[in-house]
């Protein structure tokens, strides 16, 4: 087994575990998100079936400041609304989007990175 075979199904765990997160957050969060009118459109824009679910994992998962810069933004149609998501939501919600964010985006990164380094020749 090669160093970036290894890596890679490293990389490919983390996005397994990603998707389990994926499901566990729609499931309990989402859902009651959605079924609640104050949060109802509060998801931000739904570019492909699901994506109000990664903007609610972003907006609770992201610190405050980086939201509030979201919030002022030309584009902040595109984001969910932090500050209501954080009202609407209890710890266990939080935690679960977290876990899902950061998995995602570290599954993400790293196959990104490793496909890069293998094609540079750093990684063999």
């Amino acid at each position: 087994m090669t160093r970036v075979s290894f890596l890679l199904g490293i990389s490919a765990g983390i996005v397994i575990l990603s998707a389990i997160f994926f499901l566990l957050f729609s499931w309990i969060t989402v859902r009651k998100l959605k079924k609640n009118p104050k949060t109802m459109n509060a998801l931000g824009f739904e570019f492909i079936s699901g994506w109000n679910i990664l903007n609610a994992a972003q907006a609770l998962s992201l610190p405050k400041f980086l939201t509030q810069k979201t919030k002022t933004s030309p584009g902040s149609f595109l984001f969910a609304n932090a500050e209501l998501l954080r009202q609407h939501t209890n710890k266990l919600d939080r935690f679960l989007a977290r876990l899902f964010y950061w998995s995602c985006a570290l599954g993400t990164i790293s196959f990104i990175a490793i496909g890069l380094l293998n094609e540079l020749n750093i990684i063999n």
